[in-house]
């Protein structure tokens, strides 16, 4: 096999061990039985303290260039926590699926704020998506009763998907110049200085496994997934990373039916597919236009 061809296999291959680990990150808000702070706080402490080891193996900079690159990647860091907090919530009081589904709409408002952040144009493709992508959530919705904890964990999904579409711009915006585990390593460090307060309020008690779990979730579920991406984007197009980045919710809803027993309703399957697809078809119709960021969820 020609070494090209050899290296875009084993890329595509760690992007998809990448969105694996990603969608089954959420699986930890039903193992673990923590509050989402102290998940939010256990996946950074011990994510940030991979990156940090990492950097200093390759010896990658982690001195900032200027104090305002530092505050964004601080800032950036908080959005974070804000983010993570809320997905892991939106899981715990519904399913995998419903939380996994709704996180999955973020690139609708990428679509929407990035004219407002870039002052580029706004496409008729881009309305068409969010029109799908709406009534895909009206599908998956299963009660407009916001007492109900399914339909409260969709809204707490949604605000998830905002969070995180605010930090792709930023990082689009403001720490592009840095390397990848340089900027990972500030944002975790940060979301667990925000988070660890809210943690520490949390009366329950963590045993061992406890402790095993979070370890885990930060270290092969977090910083891994966010090397492995890195790396495959040696050989992929991130266009391509973006496409397959889609099957998320995918491998997280599987997942969760093999291991927890979570059989999405088909009510969810069919907005779910429609949310999806929408959002793959607005990928393939960027192919032409700029590269797409690429981040963990």
């Amino acid at each position: 096999m020609h070494p090209t061809a050899r290296s875009a296999r084993l890329s595509l291959l760690e992007i998809h061990l990448a969105v694996l680990l990603a969608g089954g990150a959420g699986l930890f808000a039903k193992f673990v039985p923590v509050s989402p702070a102290v998940l939010t706080a256990g996946r950074t402490l011990f994510g940030s303290l991979t990156l940090l080891l990492f950097a200093l193996l390759i010896k990658a900079s982690l001195r900032p260039r200027r104090p305002r690159d530092l505050f964004v990647m601080l800032l950036a860091g908080a959005i974070l926590a804000a983010h993570w907090f809320t997905f892991f919530l939106s899981i715990q009081v519904s399913t995998v699926a419903i939380g996994l589904l709704a996180f999955s709409t973020f690139p609708l408002f990428v679509t929407f704020l990035e004219p407002l952040v870039f002052r580029e144009r706004l496409h008729g493709r881009d309305i068409v998506m969010a029109i799908v992508v709406v009534a895909g959530l009206m599908l998956v919705t299963p009660s407009f009763d916001v007492t109900n904890t399914l339909t409260q964990g969709l809204l707490w999904g949604v605000l998830s998907a905002f969070t995180f579409a605010v930090l792709a711009l930023l990082n689009r915006a403001y720490v592009r110049a840095y390397p990848p585990v340089t900027v990972s390593f500030y944002q975790q460090a940060f979301a667990f200085v925000c988070m660890a307060p809210f943690a520490l309020q949390w009366d329950g008690a963590l045993t061992g496994q406890d402790w095993l779990m979070l370890v885990i979730l930060g270290i092969v579920f977090t910083a891994l997934g966010q090397g492995l991406i890195v790396a495959s984007l040696r050989h992929l197009r991130a266009q391509t990373a973006s496409v397959i980045f889609g099957l998320e919710p995918v491998y997280g809803i599987l997942l969760a039916w093999l291991l927890l027993g979570e059989v999405p309703a088909l009510r969810t399957l069919l907005g779910g597919a429609i949310i999806l697809g929408a959002v793959l078809w607005a990928s393939l119709q960027h192919r032409s236009s700029k590269p797409i960021e690429i981040s963990t969820g």
